[in-house]
């Protein structure tokens, strides 16, 4: 049996049923564990606050606080900055290419699931998000992405993008496009480790909180 602590979930949806039954599923599995429950945004804030957990998963159409906006005000970047550890978060949507779901990552969400997926399914999508990957691919991202209504102009890249080295350059691209560390590994011929590292350091470098966000800038920016 692992040593490891358990990946804490917190769990936000206005319909009791779903909630219980999600709540079933997740903690039937060991290496999960479910801390807490909330049936609105304005819950889910306070529930978060006072559990801590790793990974949220946020329905998106609720009263009194949608998932959009709680999951905003939870990964702003003064909340980011106070906690402890990182918070992950999977918008959960009855509708796919839901555009309220494009707005939560941009939010800083880590992808979104559909409510009519599998048990196996969800699971596996909190243990990647808790490892900082997305649960949805680049491609399916990106398209996302396009049907959410956004400006026209395509904003410059930042400064900060000069910054990076040749290899920490060719480390952003291959994340843009989805690949594990072990695949830009071999394609760049570095180590997994060393790869890692310069993920790191791109992240910090742009300012951005996970492979996610990656995919979002460079997407927002044209890069790729």
């Amino acid at each position: 049996m692992s040593d490891e602590a358990p990946i804490r979930v917190v769990l936000v949806d206005d319909q009791d049923l779903f909630r219980e039954g999600v709540r079933i599923i997740v903690d039937a599995q060991p290496g999960l564990e479910v801390v807490g429950v909330a049936g609105d945004g304005q819950q889910a804030l306070r529930v978060v606050e006072e559990t801590q957990p790793d990974v949220v998963l946020m329905d998106l159409r609720m009263p009194e606080m949608d998932g959009v906006e709680a999951t905003r005000r939870l990964l702003a970047p003064e909340a980011v900055a106070a906690r402890a550890r990182p918070l992950r978060v999977i918008v959960l949507t009855t509708f796919n290419l839901d555009d309220r779901a494009a707005t939560a990552i941009r939010h800083g969400a880590s992808g979104f699931l559909l409510k009519s997926t599998t048990p196996d399914a969800l699971r596996e999508a909190i243990r990647t998000v808790h490892a900082g990957n997305a649960v949805l691919a680049p491609d399916d991202l990106a398209t996302l992405l396009d049907g959410e209504l956004a400006a026209p102009a395509v904003p410059p890249p930042p400064p900060a993008l000069a910054t990076l080295t040749d290899k920490e350059r060719e480390v952003f691209d291959a994340v843009a496009r989805g690949l594990s560390n072990a695949e830009i590994g071999a394609r760049i011929f570095l180590s997994e480790s060393t790869v890692k590292t310069h993920v790191g350091a791109v992240l910090r470098k742009l300012g951005l909180r996970d492979r996610v966000q990656v995919v979002v800038f460079a997407h927002e920016h044209r890069l790729i």
